[in-house]
């Protein structure tokens, strides 16, 4: 048994979009070219997620109603946000409730596991094969690498680069997910260490900002913006990867 604390989440917002996918069309290839920006001074988050309408019919003969589930919907997400007048997350929530336009936000839960990290073997060829034994690692799973030594021609310690095609025991990476595989060249000597960089739940979605209103209060209250959300498609779920 866990707690999840909403503490140390981020909610971001992208441009403005001509049209929301259909529910069946949501994935996570539609927001990996938005550029996002944080919403910064999150101070309460809002529900999210779906519930059906009810549909209701009186029937006569059996003196009972019978109820069935109607069309569905998302919900009217509400949060408040400490004022930063300067935070560019902010001016753009305020401009969007000016615009009658569907904007892309992601949610970025503070979740993610702990790192897996192992001492790996790197082939110099074209690809570059990377070797850990019984790694699990799934496609599109961040990695950096470290050395006691030097590690061949293409990869950079430190740097992220993302898993693909996956064996048993080794893998190949690519600079971004779902990229070419990284060739390897020249001599490498040392210890190579392999560690994940694991991200938390991800939560994306549609939205039509409602509200940019500043809420008061007594005197020992701080002035909030409220940014209102009503969402506006299927919320989708990317649930954290790379860990132990």
């Amino acid at each position: 048994m866990q707690l999840y604390p909403v503490a140390g989440s981020k909610i971001d917002i992208g441009p403005a979009v001509n049209s929301v996918p259909e529910d069946a069309d949501m994935n996570a290839s539609l927001f990996s070219s938005v550029s996002f920006t944080e919403v910064k001074g999150w101070q309460t988050m809002g529900a999210i997620g779906d519930a059906a309408a009810l549909v209701t019919e009186s029937v006569i003969s059996s003196g009972r109603d019978l109820k069935a589930k109607g069309t569905r919907n998302a919900g009217s997400m509400q949060n408040n946000f400490i004022i930063l007048p300067e935070d560019e997350g902010q001016i753009a929530l305020i401009a969007a409730e000016a615009t009658p336009y569907n904007y892309p936000f992601r949610i970025r839960f503070n979740d993610a596991p702990p790192a897996k990290t192992a001492t790996v073997t790197i082939t110099v060829a074209t690809p570059g094969v990377i070797s850990w034994n019984a790694h699990g690692l799934a496609a599109g799973t961040p990695v950096k690498f470290s050395t006691t030594g030097a590690l061949p021609t293409g990869l950079t310690a430190g740097t992220t680069y993302y898993v693909i095609s996956p064996s048993a025991n080794d893998f190949q990476v690519a600079a971004t997910p779902g990229g070419a595989a990284i060739a390897t060249s020249g001599t490498q000597s040392g210890t190579h260490t392999a560690t994940t960089v694991p991200t938390g739940t991800i939560k994306y979605f549609y939205a039509i900002v409602m509200t940019a209103q500043e809420n008061g209060g007594g005197a020992n209250t701080a002035r909030l913006l409220q940014g209102n959300l009503e969402v506006n498609s299927a919320i989708l779920t990317v649930n954290p990867v790379g860990g132990a």
